[in-house]
């Protein structure tokens, strides 16, 4: 199990990338348009940079909904691989049956 705090944090930084994701997009355009004289690039590139750090998605870690393990991370199911094996073997996951030859 991860550290509340560490779960914690990653759940804000989710907002804070959802509340900021138009803004960034925006001034991300006017920084890569080339019509764009360079003056207005190069603010909206300060603008960008002034931004919260925590409002990059990049900043956004991959977490198990149930753990909070960081790694061994499945997307489709977000859950951990151990969480999933144990789930599964429980008859949890719909579809999933332990194989066996």
């Amino acid at each position: 199990m991860a550290k509340k705090s560490a779960v914690e944090k990653n759940q804000r930084r989710r907002k804070l990338a959802e509340r900021y994701a138009a803004k960034r997009a925006e001034l991300k355009a006017i920084a890569r348009d080339v019509e764009r004289p360079f003056e207005e690039r190069a603010a909206a590139q300060v603008k960008l940079s002034e931004m919260p750090r925590n409002s990059a998605p990049s900043r956004i870690r991959n977490r198990c909904e149930l753990t909070g393990r960081p790694r061994g991370f499945y997307r489709k199911l977000k859950m951990s691989r151990i969480a999933l094996r144990e789930y599964s073997s429980r008859g949890l996951v719909p579809g999933m049956v332990k194989s066996s030859w």
